[in-house]
């Protein structure tokens, strides 16, 4: 099998395991959509308030989201043995890895992407921003499973690795919000939104490279 084949298989064999356990994998789906839902009936019905808070709202309930199914990304394959395996075949670990990483954002970052304008929208976020909220969306949630990766592969030998994890992967995450949220109150306002976007796909471009290796090498140290 070629380093491709074994990367799309890694990726295949992530879905179907997603698959069969949907309701596990719906999670975070359900605790975006709840919290957002949720958010005005504590501010109240004002629209002005809502609308103005909608960027901010939209973009801490996915980060919280993303954070909620982290744990998940390597746990199953340490508790059956998997990872193991896959430390001990004969391709390079850091594209192996990298597909388990397209494979959670597929499970956990597509959903979120695909629902978040519709709650936008019920949120009073302006048509004019909706492009620029879908552009951050698909730059910034493989971001966060990029870097939550790095958080999960330090974490995954502890039996309660769940407050370590929020604690080492929260304060990288925190540019990510602040861009890519800047960057949908910025459109909302009718102005230009390229600079936070530029940055974000620096961070991406820059993750993709950089991510797989410390995640092979805390992998590594976490199953030895």
């Amino acid at each position: 099998m070629s380093i491709s084949a074994a990367f799309f298989a890694i990726i295949r064999r992530d879905l179907l395991l997603a698959f069969r356990r949907r309701a596990e994998a719906a999670n975070p789906l359900f605790f975006f959509v709840l919290v957002v839902t949720l958010f005005p009936l504590a501010v109240g019905a004002q629209p002005h308030l809502l609308q103005s808070m909608a960027p901010g709202v939209i973009w801490v309930s996915a980060l919280l989201a993303a954070l909620l199914s982290l744990d998940a990304m390597f746990r199953s394959d340490f508790d059956d043995g998997s990872l193991e395996q896959l430390l001990l075949s004969p391709y390079p670990l850091t594209v192996l890895v990298l597909g388990k990483i397209i494979a959670h954002w597929l499970v956990t970052g597509l959903p979120l992407l695909l629902v978040a304008p519709l709650l936008a929208d019920f949120l009073g976020l302006p048509a004019q921003a909706m492009g620029t909220l879908w552009l951050t969306l698909i730059i910034a949630t493989p971001l966060l499973s990029l870097i939550g990766a790095v958080g999960v592969a330090l974490t995954v030998g502890l039996r309660r690795g769940g407050m370590i994890l929020s604690l080492l992967v929260l304060p990288l995450y925190v540019p990510v919000l602040i861009f890519a949220s800047g960057a949908v109150d910025r459109a909302a306002g009718g102005l230009a939104a390229d600079a936070q976007l530029d940055i974000l796909l620096a961070m991406l471009l820059a993750a993709l490279v950089l991510a797989p290796l410390p995640v092979s090498a805390a992998l590594k140290m976490s199953v030895n």
